[in-house]
């Protein structure tokens, strides 16, 4: 049971890859790129989390679907998973939505317009 939520973020981490591959969204369109931001974000995330760990805000809390595995006084080591999953989810929604609202018919024909100008 001390795993369930680890392989929960895992298995989401999966599904948002799947997505990801399927419609070419963001690994599979550029993958340095993607690369480079979910670093920057996971870093500056955990930078965020030691932050509140030293400042006394954030705190671990006790479960039984977690390992108890710590990484650092009050850091799981479910929380640098998370924080993966959370940056390649917003990553994966921005995308998407970006590409949805890009096929809007205003929006072909204002690129259609734009490219009669150049």
């Amino acid at each position: 049971m001390g795993f369930l939520y680890l392989a929960s973020l895992v298995m989401g981490i999966t599904c948002m890859l799947l997505l990801d591959h399927r419609f070419r969204l963001f690994f599979w369109r550029d993958a340095k790129a993607a690369a480079i931001v979910t670093a920057v974000g996971v870093l500056f995330l955990l930078g965020w989390d030691v932050a509140g760990i030293g400042l006394g805000i954030f705190l671990r809390g006790e479960g039984t679907i977690a390992t108890g595995l710590l990484l650092a006084p009050e850091l799981p080591i479910e929380e640098p998973v998370f924080l993966l999953f959370l940056v390649l989810c917003t990553m994966v929604l921005y995308t998407g939505a970006r590409q949805l609202l890009d096929r809007t018919p205003a929006k072909r024909s204002e690129r259609a317009r734009e490219r009669e100008n150049v």
